[in-house]
C-alpha cells in the first residue's frame, strides 16, 4: 500500500514540474542585435596624386618690331597636393604641377615655344558632399625659347610669373576624383640675350585629370 502510495505522490509531482521544465526548454536564449554599420562620411582632408591632360592658347609678342604670336598646343602631366576640410566645409589647400607641353607659334620670321611649365598653387573651395568647386591661384613659370630663322638665333630662358583660375573636382569613391580645370597665365616679359629682344607670353589652359587621395 505504502509503495502504491508512494508511486502516486512521484507521478503527481512529475505532471507537476513537467510544464516549468517545458517551459525552461521552450525560453530561447536572448540574442544580440546586429552591429548598426555606419557609412563613413567622405571628407577631402588628405594628401592626393594624379594626372591630367589639356589644351593651352595665349598670346605674346616679340621682336625689335613688335610681332604677335599666339602659341597653342597640346599638355600634359602630374600633380601633388594637399586639402583640408573645415567643420564648415570650406576645404583649403595647396598643390604643386609640372607639365610637358608642346605650346608654338611663328609669325614672319619669328618663333615662340613653351615645351614645359609648372605651378605652385593655393586652392581655397566649399564641398558639397562629394563635389568641391574652387578658386586658385599662385606662381607660375615655364621654359620658353624664342627664334629668329632670319638670322639663325636662338635663346631659351625660364620664365616666372602667376595664375589664377577654378575647378571642380567630383570624388566617385572615397579616393579617387576626377577634375576639371581652367588657369590663366602670365609670364611675363623677358629679354632675350642671344637675339636681343624682349619676349612675353600670356596662357589659357585648360586641363581635365584624375587624382588619388590616401
Amino acid at each position: 500500500m505504502k509503495k502504491i502510495i508512494c508511486s502516486g505522490v512521484a507521478a503527481v509531482a512529475l505532471l507537476a514540474a513537467a510544464p516549468a521544465f517545458a517551459a525552461d526548454i521552450a525560453q530561447p536564449y536572448p540574442t544580440k542585435a546586429p552591429p548598426m554599420v555606419v557609412e563613413p562620411v567622405f571628407t577631402w582632408t588628405g594628401f592626393y596624386l594624379g594626372a591630367n591632360a589639356g589644351y593651352a592658347w595665349g598670346s605674346g609678342e616679340s621682336g625689335a618690331e613688335i610681332i604677335g604670336l599666339d602659341p597653342s598646343g597640346f599638355l600634359g602631366g602630374g600633380q601633388i597636393g594637399v586639402n583640408y576640410q573645415f567643420d564648415n566645409n570650406v576645404v583649403l589647400g595647396a598643390e604643386a604641377d609640372f607639365q610637358g607641353s608642346d605650346i608654338k607659334d611663328s609669325y614672319a620670321g619669328y618663333e615662340s615655344k613653351m615645351d614645359y611649365f609648372g605651378t605652385v598653387r593655393a586652392r581655397l573651395g566649399y564641398a558639397f558632399g562629394n563635389v568641391l568647386p574652387y578658386v586658385t591661384g599662385g606662381l607660375a613659370w615655364g621654359h620658353t625659347e624664342l627664334k629668329d630663322n632670319y638670322l639663325g638665333l636662338s635663346s631659351d630662358k625660364t620664365a616666372v610669373g602667376w595664375t589664377v583660375g577654378g575647378g571642380v573636382e567630383y570624388a566617385f569613391t572615397n579616393n579617387w576624383t576626377v577634375k576639371a580645370e581652367y588657369l590663366y597665365m602670365d609670364l611675363g616679359e623677358d629679354y632675350y640675350d642671344s637675339i636681343g629682344y624682349k619676349s612675353g607670353l600670356t596662357a589659357n589652359v585648360v586641363r581635365a585629370g584624375v587624382n588619388y587621395k590616401f
